[in-house]
């Protein structure tokens, strides 16, 4: 079952002072980052450095490794990546399903290479139009848990800032891929360099949440704060759905039933057991 990540937060994956207080921040899960966060002179010793700090955090909270967009890098990357401790990897710029795929490949063989249960899930993160044409595509490569949206990059591609306008679109298309998949959706419709706007941030999390999307990247703990809020179901619709099973359950197998004046029949009955699903798997 793939996992339900309300906020995952970016961390540099040799930044020792942010990583020693990084699991208590509150994200549902911490991106150790390889990639932009990392500048090319420090990127051989933070990824050297990977199985320590992996080490040291694995147990504390689901850790993911984002990896390089170019071939020799990314492979360099995966090597020390496949690990124990390891949740999910993200491939960076995923603009089609046949790299996807070979990439899928490479981590289920270092995965039985390292004598792993299973192999890391893979997150796609989508920075291009092109990307969001084959979303559909890229979510049914096998290995894949969720699909994320990268504002900055998605939004230089188009040419236009990364506001809610330019944004709103791609996450659509995301977020009716990775439901055609069981997949998660990842990302807002605004930059995610939208630190010190909580309010901003926050309308972003309830428009995403409105329009599928099911969790947020972050690179501040604030962020991951009011995403974990915001994705959460309520306590109102908690209480409710908790309702509608029960009424359900008592009425023993009708195909449709009343409650407060509504009409429940299956698909209903099942929004509300996907609601209390999730509150069970929430960390």
């Amino acid at each position: 079952m793939n996992p339900s990540w309300r906020s995952l937060l970016f961390v540099a994956a040799d930044d020792r002072a942010r990583l020693a207080k990084i699991a208590g921040r509150g994200a549902d899960a911490v991106i150790l980052d390889l990639e932009d966060a990392v500048p090319p002179d420090r990127k051989d010793a933070a990824r050297e450095g990977l199985p320590e700090v992996v080490e040291a955090l694995a147990g504390q909270c689901p850790l993911v490794v984002r990896v390089n967009g170019s071939w020799l890098e990314m492979i360099a990357d995966l090597a020390v990546a496949t690990c124990s401790g390891v949740a999910a990897i993200m491939i960076p710029k995923v603009e089609d399903s046949m790299r996807l795929r070979a990439v899928s490949e490479i981590v289920t063989e270092l995965s039985e290479k390292a004598g792993l249960v299973a192999p890391a899930g893979l997150i796609a993160l989508v920075e291009s139009p092109a990307g969001i044409a084959e979303a559909d595509t890229i979510a049914a490569v096998p290995g894949v848990i969720g699909l994320a949206l990268g504002t900055e990059d998605f939004s230089l591609a188009l040419g236009v800032p990364p506001t809610p306008a330019a944004l709103e679109l791609p996450c659509r298309e995301l977020a009716l891929a990775a439901a055609r998949h069981g997949r998660m959706a990842l990302g807002l419709p605004v930059s995610i360099a939208t630190i010190d706007d909580e309010a901003a941030w926050g309308a972003a999390v309830g428009q995403a949440r409105a329009i599928g999307m099911t969790g947020a990247l972050c690179i501040h703990p604030r962020q991951a704060g009011v995403a974990n809020k915001g994705f959460a179901p309520t306590a109102a619709e908690v209480d409710n759905a908790r309702r509608v099973l029960d009424a359900w359950a008592e009425a023993q197998g009708a195909g449709v039933i009343r409650l407060d004046g509504r009409m429940i029949d299956r698909p209903v009955m099942l929004a509300a057991q996907r609601i209390v699903d999730r509150v069970i798997r929430q960390p």
